[in-house]
């Protein structure tokens, strides 16, 4: 088990995927000084909608770059490392939260299956329109299903719920498969053509 501050959110980044954030509230500003300091990272899950809760699972971020903007406001970039199980949860005394996590084993690289093609080109037709995930630094791998199946529940607009459930499976190929059910009637809107 490992001590680590959370970012609720609602929205997910998971392994390998990037994640821009704008960071104004005091205790969060502090968050990221203790983090760079200590080149620790934090945790960011989902809220789930019906409690105004964080959910269980979450993923532990790396922070991969910083800056400020013209108002003054600090921006970073996270880096998804590896997903986690919540065990408990504490808030310190300037309201952040904090949890005890378990790790979770990293996924092993799956070779994608033809039959997700459709799924393939919506992603890279998605990417264009998803910048951060652009940085000619980041690795992608359109082969692997494990990569893809994490980008698409990124980057779909999928609700918070849907995408908590589907980020908490193990595999996968099942996790394609569910989204394919879910894309199967779904249109694109113009700006992913």
């Amino acid at each position: 088990m490992q001590s680590i501050p959370l970012f609720p959110l609602s929205g997910i980044v998971l392994p390998g995927g990037r994640l821009p954030l704008r960071i104004f509230e005091q205790r969060y500003v502090d968050m990221v000084r203790e983090c760079v300091k200590q080149q620790t990272g934090f945790g960011i899950c989902p809220i789930d909608n019906n409690t105004a809760k964080a959910h269980a699972y979450g993923t532990l971020v790396e922070i991969i770059d910083w800056d400020t903007d013209v108002s003054g406001l600090l921006i970073i970039v996270t880096k998804g490392i590896q997903k986690f199980r919540i065990i408990s949860t504490t808030r310190n005394t300037n309201g952040l939260l904090l949890a005890q996590v378990e790790l979770l084993p990293l996924v092993k690289k799956t070779t994608i299956p033809s039959r997700y093609s459709d799924l393939v080109e919506l992603l890279r037709r998605a990417l264009l329109n998803v910048e951060a995930l652009l940085d000619d630094n980041i690795d992608t791998d359109f082969t692997d299903a494990v990569w893809v199946s994490n980008r698409l529940l990124e980057t779909l607009p999928l609700a918070v719920d849907l995408r908590f459930e589907l980020m908490v499976i193990d595999d996968p190929i099942a996790q394609l498969d569910a989204l394919q059910e879910f894309t199967k009637n779904w249109q694109p809107t113009a700006r992913f053509k």
